[in-house]
């Protein structure tokens, strides 16, 4: 911590060495990211707090509707097919209110501080979005534990459980960044709040992280194809348990979704900081 109390501001505010325009950026989103995470030193209360949800799905809801057995599954137990869409919405819950936090920093000054930096806005947006990525990612490697203890077969294959780290790194950071456009538009910690709760369930429920979007009504099923949600579950569950899946297409967009998300969120910055 620096005398000023800026302590990992201090990344942010010396001037970056002479170096390739190309590795500024980079290097900026590391450094926003590193900030993020050293907030974890001081408080892991959330991290505990928000473990139990998904340990609460996958015991309770994925135990029993195995045991009853009425919703399709594409031929494999429940709770194998249920356990990558948990880690899909214990990722998602603690991303989309990822904008109170900015909120909280324009309150206190913080943001104000960030903005008059020489890092870009998009570099600032994106740096915290993948910190929330590296914080959705060790709720993540809970519901794994949790799940290989309930017997869940998932595979172990490097190659696969990389592919898993992106999964989640992409979709977490598209829907903080969505939770920091919110922020943009409404400008109020009582409405984020409002609006981040009225559309959690609704996107967990129109995907296929409950059920296959076959069992959906027709209507839904278009809803859910533009669900980034959808294709962040599909490309877990592909990955966990070796199963047929899109990967191109679900990388495609949740890279599409993220880059989205981070123009959107860069743009709306400024207006939060007014």
């Amino acid at each position: 911590m620096s005398s000023d109390g800026t302590g990992g501001l201090d990344l942010l505010l010396v001037p970056p060495r002479a170096r390739a325009g190309w590795r500024v950026l980079p290097a900026r989103v590391a450094a926003m990211c590193v900030v993020e995470l050293q907030k974890l030193r001081h408080d892991r209360t959330e991290l505990y707090t928000r473990a139990i949800q998904p340990a609460l799905w996958l015991l309770i809801f994925g135990e029993t509707f195995t045991r009853i057995q009425v919703i399709p599954s594409d031929g494999i137990p429940y709770l194998d097919y249920l356990a990558p869409g948990i880690i899909a919405q214990s990722t998602m819950f603690i991303a989309i209110f990822y904008g109170i936090q900015i909120i909280w920093e324009r309150d206190s000054g913080v943001l104000t501080k960030l903005l008059v930096t020489p890092t870009p806005r998009a570099a600032l947006v994106t740096g915290k979005a993948f910190a929330a990525g590296v914080k959705a990612m060790i709720q993540a490697v809970v519901v794994m534990v949790i799940a290989a203890l309930l017997g869940v077969g998932m595979t172990w294959n490097p190659l696969n459980l990389a592919g898993v780290i992106a999964a989640v790194l992409l979709g977490s950071a598209f829907f903080s960044c969505l939770s920091v456009t919110i922020a943009g538009i409404v400008l109020t910690r009582d409405r984020l709040m409002g609006i981040g709760q009225a559309i959690t369930m609704p996107l967990f429920f129109a995907s296929n992280a409950l059920y296959p979007t076959t069992a959906m009504p027709t209507w839904l099923q278009y809803v859910s194809a533009v669900n980034p949600l959808s294709y962040q579950v599909d490309a877990l569950r592909g990955l966990l348990l070796g199963i047929p899946a899109h990967l191109p297409l679900d990388f495609a967009v949740l890279l599409a979704a993220t880059a989205i998300g981070i123009t959107a969120a860069s743009g709306l910055l400024g207006r939060l900081a007014r």
